[in-house]
This record gives structure tokens, C-alpha cells and sequence, in this order.
């Protein structure tokens, strides 16, 4: 299926000509989706690497992990729709980068595994999880948000 048509009416949509033609639209965009990206980050920094046991070692895991998917959901849902609209000035440029489709498919499982994986393992009493678990969970989710943030990061190299 060739998705080339949708992103081109995407672009010319009056959403996809009122980003591109607004300089400083594009701009206000990025800079809110930018702080979505730091808060998200710093969830994840905080509840993963408490999860390996590297920083927060005070605090019981369960409390910090909490708290921090709270924040990383609220993150997510301004990420998704500042990046709409950042896309919707850009599609054709996004559709031909590779880098846009590996932030896609990376941010597709970052994802399903923040929320079929992680959630679900980490809503049960942390003592009874092993500890290698525990880190494991923590280095997968901060390695797929990693390459999210590193191919967003590259788009605009490209």
C-alpha cells in the first residue's frame, strides 16, 4: 500500500499549508513538542533507571515507576499531537527520510512495550521480580526511546 498519496494530501491539507506557510507556527510547535520530549525523557530516566536499581535506591521502585508512567503518559499524548501537526507541514519531506519511518516503527514499539509489557509486569508487587527483570525492563525501554528521540533527531539532518 503506498502511503505517498495520504501524506501528500496530508501536506496540502489547510492544516499541512497553515504549519508550513507560518514560520513561526512550525516553530511554536516544535518548542512544545521539544518539552514533551524532555519530560517524557526525564520519566523515563527516572523510573528505568530506578527499575536498575541506579539512582532513587531510597524510594521503593513501585512509587517512582508510578509516578513516572503518569508523566511519561501525559508526555506521550502532547508528543503525538504536536508531532501531527509538525508532520502535517512536512509529509512529503517525512515520507522520503528514512529516519522518520525508524522513529516511527521504533516509537510503534516503544509503545506496545511501555504499555502490553512494562505496565502490566511493573503493576505487580516489585519484590516478587527478580531483580535481572527489573534492570532488563529498564535497559530495553530506555534503548527504544533512545533510538525514538535519536531518528526524530536525525530527521532534520537528513
Amino acid at each position: 500500500m503506498d502511503l505517498l498519496p495520504l501524506f501528500t494530501g496530508l501536506e496540502n491539507s489547510p492544516l499541512g499549508v497553515f504549519v508550513k506557510d507560518k514560520g513561526a507556527t512550525f516553530a511554536l510547535i516544535e518548542a512544545v513538542h521539544l518539552m514533551a520530549l524532555a519530560v517524557l525523557g526525564g520519566s523515563l530516566l527516572a523510573g528505568d533507571l530506578r527499575l536498575m536499581n541506579v539512582m532513587l535506591r531510597d524510594v521503593p521502585s513501585r512509587k517512582v515507576t508510578d509516578g513516572a508512567h503518569t508523566w511519561f503518559k501525559i508526555a506521550l499524548i502532547v508528543l503525538l499531537i504536536t508531532g501531527f501537526f509538525m508532520l502535517s507541514g512536512v509529509a512529503v519531506k517525512c515520507y522520503h527520510n528514512q529516519y522518520f519511518w525508524i522513529k516511527m516503527s521504533a516509537m510503534v514499539i516503544g509503545i506496545v512495550f511501555a504499555f502490553a509489557i512494562k505496565r502490566p509486569l511493573l503493576n505487580r508487587d516489585h519484590a516478587t521480580l527478580r531483580p535481572w527483570t527489573l534492570k532488563a525492563v529498564g535497559i530495553a525501554s530506555l534503548s527504544v526511546w533512545l533510538i525514538v528521540a535519536a531518528s526524530g533527531r536525525w530527521i532534520g539532518f537528513s
